[in-house]
């Protein structure tokens, strides 16, 4: 009996001290080799296992903190994925299972963030997975014996055995590290200034919140900015008549958060209509265009305000020797935020010296005296509710509005002509972005807009009276859907739909004329594209297609296909060649009427195509460029044919013997452009040069070929930025040759043999305007108020040579039936002065 009580008292002791020995390896979460705790089970419960030891060699365990026996040997089955056979009461059979179940948790070794997406393959077979977006996977029947591949862009691929996945609770994890020497990998160059980079398919991307400084501007400008770029010019200094490539303003598409955008400037067109504040992202395309875009056969501006909710309030006001703005982000809860932007004009209470410059370049002429009240004001809005981790909506809009009362006062017979403009655009939009599984997305997108012109010439006698009415208002619908199979491809599908009506009116008292009609265009368009970028990132190529159905009740139908192409091939890390191609098409344009009759830019009226006095513009382009970027240091050279098929001559800007006539025609333009830049940290300096031949082909016009009016053969721009510490200074320079002009004959300048007498004209264009020269400078102060208050002050000052630069130059009859020349004059020695505070 003593001697059962002294075994039972063993055994009691003995079990105790590996309960006290299981509970402290649990607790402190360490691992003990499955060999080592077979025997501890032997002993204790007085049995046996049978095994072979190479089959457990290297396989460890957490202990269970079970204390039966059948629950022991579960936890161990669960653990290993080892099968445990019981022969008898005291006999065990362990053998090695070929099949085990795996998971793992996938996270960057960084900032611990779970990589969604990262593929996961079992090598030898054809077991695959992809990380969930939690960061982790499982996978049953995996071989025991099987490796692990797991991927993900940008970082290195991790192999790992089948035994270290086995399933447990929680699953093990694992950690990728970063890719830093992918010696293959194609990096996109920022260039001339911070926030302006080159992307991949050659489209140029400005981040306005990144944005540094440039020659003349003290805040970031979108439309002015992009003018700083090889091959876009504005031959008139306004932001409202932008020249990509020799296409005329009209032919580039401009939008806005997806809205199409019928007027983009102020003060005739010499401030941009967007406030630069709230803008997050705009991308510029002068070919190469994607499929998703139709309209604009001369180039893209695409412009999208912040799409985010903030996690706090953030707002900014300033104001310059033109006017003042405000703008704000207010997150209202986690879901809905609001933003919002106002800035109107002082020109109307003050007179300032950029005021008076500016006044001076739209209305100066040498045979009038003149009087103006002229104010501007715009206004966004955006509301932004995100419904589920899902689904995005977004509402935005904008109200653009210029407002000018005008007296021209005759100085030798003191007569005078009253003159009034409203210019308004009204636009509202919706969309809805779905994220619908991890590799589909749909993004729907709803706009209208309004824009309209009303004018009024009024003679001091009120004997004439002039009315002029253009409005155009559009609707549309636009659904993206875009598949990603996996990370080398991406498939967009789309449908455009879009409505728009234009009218124009005229009305004239004496002699009476009156002249109302109103058109509309409808047009649907499905678009496809493919794009492919190879996991080393030495190939990107995009290729669609767009097919337009076009549509004017009661005149005609019309469909046209439209091929896009974008071609991007590294040979090394740094030296890249990039092919792009597009065809595109457009069914509104601007009619000019008589250019010197009326507040020059701003009485072009929106017309739509009628197949007939004015077809669809059609053109097609393409371009090969070589670019070379290493250690801040950048070359590039792109050279390229485009041509615009479809034009009239009333959309044209004519101002000799064609512009009353419509004539149809086309033009093409051959040009290459080189950009070279040199930028570091505290510095940028560059230089660009572009060289165009720009001709029209009018086959009813003697002679048919000749130079198109904004054929500026040679441009080119040296500047440079630098920074020490808070100040940011910019100065540049910047060249190109006079725009073509037509002169009176020589011998017979005047036809009398018509009434009202006529001018003759030499060839169109045969003249060239003297060369255009202008220096910039600029400079911007960062300074904090206090911790939450951020402040910069700015100065800058355009032509700082007072240069006298001729823009155009033009021939007209006056009264007395003499031949007078008009000259339009570039801007002077124009200051300006910025105070900005951003809390």
């Amino acid at each position: 009996m003593a001697i059962k009580i002294r075994k039972l008292l063993f055994f009691i002791a003995g079990f105790t001290c590996f309960l006290t020995s299981h509970d402290a390896m649990a607790q402190t979460g360490e691992k003990i080799a499955l060999s080592t705790f077979l025997q501890q089970l032997e002993q204790e419960f007085d049995i046996k296992f049978s095994y072979a030891d190479d089959e457990i060699q290297g396989l460890e365990i957490y202990s269970p903190q079970e204390t039966l026996l059948s629950n022991i040997l579960d936890d161990i089955e669960n653990q290993t994925q080892v099968e445990l056979e019981k022969l008898n009461e005291r006999y065990y059979t362990l053998t090695k299972s070929n099949f085990v179940s795996i998971c793992a948790t996938v996270l960057d070794n960084f900032k611990m963030n779970t990589l969604y997406g990262a593929s996961v393959k079992i090598l030898g077979t054809n077991l695959a997975t992809i990380i969930d977006e939690n960061g982790t996977f499982s996978l049953s029947n995996v071989p025991r014996n099987s490796s692990i591949q797991i991927k993900h862009l940008g970082y290195k691929t991790l192999f790992i055995s089948a035994d270290e996945l086995i399933k447990k609770e929680p699953c093990t994890t694992l950690l990728l590290a970063q890719f830093y020497q992918q010696l293959e990998e194609v990096v996109v160059y920022e260039f001339l200034t911070k926030g302006l980079i080159k992307q991949l398919d050659g489209s140029i991307e400005m981040n306005s919140e990144e944005f540094g400084i440039l020659p003349g501007l003290i805040e970031p400008d979108v439309l002015q900015t992009v003018q700083a770029l090889p091959g876009i010019e504005s031959t008139d200094e306004t932001v409202s008549n932008i020249n990509i490539r020799g296409g005329s303003n009209d032919q580039n598409l401009i939008l806005w958060d997806g809205i199409k955008m019928y007027q983009s400037g102020h003060f005739f067109g010499l401030i941009s209509a967007f406030n630069p504040y709230l803008t997050d992202k705009v991308t510029l395309i002068k070919n190469g265009t994607g499929s998703q875009y139709g309209d604009g056969v001369s180039g893209v501006i695409d412009m999208h305000t912040k799409d985010d909710i903030a996690d706090t309030f953030f707002a900014g006001a300033g104001f310059n020797l033109i006017g003042g703005d405000v703008y704000g982000h207010l997150p209202v809860t986690d879901k809905i935020g609001v933003q919002f932007s106002a800035r109107r004009s002082l020109t109307d209470l003050i007179d300032t010296p950029t005021y008076d410059k500016f006044f001076t370049r739209v209305f100066d002429d040498s045979q009038v005296a003149q009087e103006g009240n002229f104010y501007f004001y715009d206004f966004t809005g955006k509301l932004l509710y995100d419904i589920n981790e899902k689904q995005k909506f977004r509402f935005s809009f904008i109200n653009i509005n210029n407002l000018l009362d005008y007296t021209e006062r005759d100085m030798d017979d003191d007569s005078e002509i009253q003159s009034a403009l409203n210019q308004t655009n009204l636009s509202f939009g919706t969309s809805l972005k779905s994220n619908w599984t991890k590799k589909f997305t749909t993004f729907l997108n709803l706009y209208h807009t309004q824009y309209k012109l009303d004018a009024q010439n009024t003679s001091g006698n009120a004997e004439q009276i002039l009315f002029q009415n253009n409005e155009v208002q559009e609707t549309a619908l636009k659904l993206n859907t875009n598949y990603i199979p996996n990370d080398n491809f991406n498939w967009l599908n789309g449908y455009q739909f879009t409505d728009t009506g234009i009218a124009n009116e005229t009305s004239v008292t004496q002699p009476p004329f009156e002249s109302n009609a109103r058109n509309v265009i409808k047009s649907h368009a499905l678009f496809s594209e493919l794009t492919f970028t190879s996991t080393n990132k030495k190939v990107y190529a995009r290729g669609g297609l767009r097919l337009n159905y076009l549509e004017n009740p009661g005149t005609f139908r019309e469909y046209i296909l439209e091929p896009r192409l974008s071609f991007n091939y590294a040979f090394t890390r740094h030296l890249k060649i990039q092919a792009l191609g597009e065809f595109k098409s457009q069914a509104t344009n601007q009619v000019i009427d008589l250019e010197q009759n009326f507040l020059g830019i701003e009485k072009r009226r929106w017309i739509v195509s009628d197949g007939e006095n004015l077809p669809i513009t059609k053109s097609k382009q393409g371009s090969i460029g070589i670019n070379y970027d290493h250690q801040n240091f950048y070359v590039g050279l792109e050279a390229f044919y485009k041509e615009v098929d479809g034009i009239s001559t009333s959309t044209q800007g004519f101002q000799n013997q064609n512009q009353f006539n419509g004539e149809i025609g086309k033009y093409d333009v051959k040009g290459v452009e080189f950009l070279i830049n040199k930028k570091t940290d505290d510095y940028s300096i560059w230089a660009s040069y572009t060289y165009n031949l720009n001709n029209y082909n009018f086959s009813e016009v003697v002679p048919p070929n000749f130079p198109n009016n904004l054929d500026i053969r040679q441009a080119a721009t040296f500047a440079g930025t630098y920074t020490l510490e808070n100040i940011k200074f910019g100065i540049g320079l910047n060249y190109r040759a006079g725009k073509p002009y037509t002169e009176p004959q020589t011998d017979e300048p005047l036809n009398t043999t018509f009434f009202p007498n006529r001018i003759n004209y030499q060839e169109p264009n045969s003249s060239q305007l003297p060369e255009y020269l202008r220096a910039d400078a600029s400079a911007v102060y960062n300074f904090n108020i206090n911790e939450k208050l951020k402040a910069s002050a700015g100065i800058s000052v355009l032509n700082f040579t007072s240069r006298k630069n001729i823009l155009n130059s033009y021939y007209r009859l006056n009264e007395s039936n003499e031949i007078e020349k008009v000259e339009t004059i570039s801007l002077g020695l124009t200051p300006n002065l910025s105070f900005r505070v951003r809390f």
